[in-house]
């Protein structure tokens, strides 16, 4: 897209596990923060505010702080961004608001943006940018017209263009005709685009995506009896000079949503540091001898 030669246009791609914002043209976006945000029910907080002035508690009201990302939208709060997550909060639940890999919660999708454009990321005012929207090729027309309603009506943006992954992918290897495979965090798409146009009859999706692996790789490791503790939920003590010792946490009112997702953290982060695919079908007997790679667990 064009807005001029001292205006770039917007690139946003929201996908099932990262949201991508940056300028077109670029090479790569500028921000990438998870497409999950926390929400705490206002309703929640309030109860537990009560118990503790019946209680006599001296803490105030403000356990729950404001950071840069959170919004308030009806009755929930919502933090966004990965350093809002990395934050636990009494009562927090993770939630993504792409069910199948379409939008299902538009609350949280106009929090996202917000973020996208604040001065965390891209400190931008979408009045000055054309804004091109990346959308999956089995968008349904509803979407699409959410997607315009929200972009002109809220942030008044002057252009809009909204373009299928397949075909951003095709463009982007310089063939308008190509089988785009996309592997995404939620699900796994072959598309077969056409002098730009793709071809919807033809579409196939598998839910199998990295997300699907992550669950995997935690499974295996916890039958082996490794267990991933979430870096909330200890402290290291030095009980000597270079000697430490781990002292669990208990913080009762964490939400089961946000421990699986602290835990998908560090399970990820093993999955991209020392996993690989093989080059061959796998056989036990011929990949036994690669040598391993060593892992420290936080």
């Amino acid at each position: 897209m064009y807005g001029g030669d001292e205006v770039s246009a917007i690139v946003i791609d929201l996908g099932s596990h990262t949201c991508k914002a940056g300028y077109a043209g670029e090479d790569a976006p500028k921000a990438v923060f998870p497409s999950v945000v926390g929400a705490i029910d206002q309703m929640d907080v309030d109860e537990s505010d009560n118990a503790e002035k019946n209680s006599g508690s001296g803490e105030s009201k403000n356990n729950i702080r404001n950071v840069d990302g959170d919004k308030a939208k009806g009755k929930r709060k919502l933090y966004v961004g990965s350093q809002s997550l990395g934050y636990r909060r009494d009562f927090m639940e993770v939630v993504s608001p792409l069910k199948d890999g379409i939008v299902a919660d538009w609350d949280i999708v106009d929090s996202i943006w917000d973020h996208a454009f604040s001065r965390e990321c891209l400190l931008i005012d979408p009045k000055e940018h054309p804004m091109l929207l990346a959308e999956p090729s089995s968008n349904a027309q509803q979407q699409r017209e959410r997607a315009a309603e929200l972009m002109f009506e809220k942030y008044k943006a002057p252009a809009l263009f909204l373009a299928k992954n397949a075909v951003l992918t095709s463009f982007a290897s310089g063939r308008a005709t190509s089988l785009v495979v996309d592997c995404g965090g939620g699900s796994t798409t072959v598309a077969p685009v056409h002098d730009g146009y793709v071809l919807q009859k033809a579409v196939a999706t598998s839910p199998i995506g990295g997300e699907f692996l992550t669950d995997c790789l935690m499974k295996s490791l916890e039958s082996k009896g490794i267990a991933m503790k979430p870096r909330y939920s200890f402290r290291r003590k030095e009980i000597r000079p270079g000697e430490f010792q781990t002292v669990d946490l208990d913080f009762p009112n964490t939400s089961e949503s946000y421990k699986l997702y602290s835990q998908r953290v560090i399970a990820s982060d093993i999955k991209e540091c020392v996993c690989r695919a093989p080059d061959t079908p796998y056989d036990e007997s011929a990949y036994s001898n690669i040598p391993t790679t060593s892992y420290e667990l936080p």
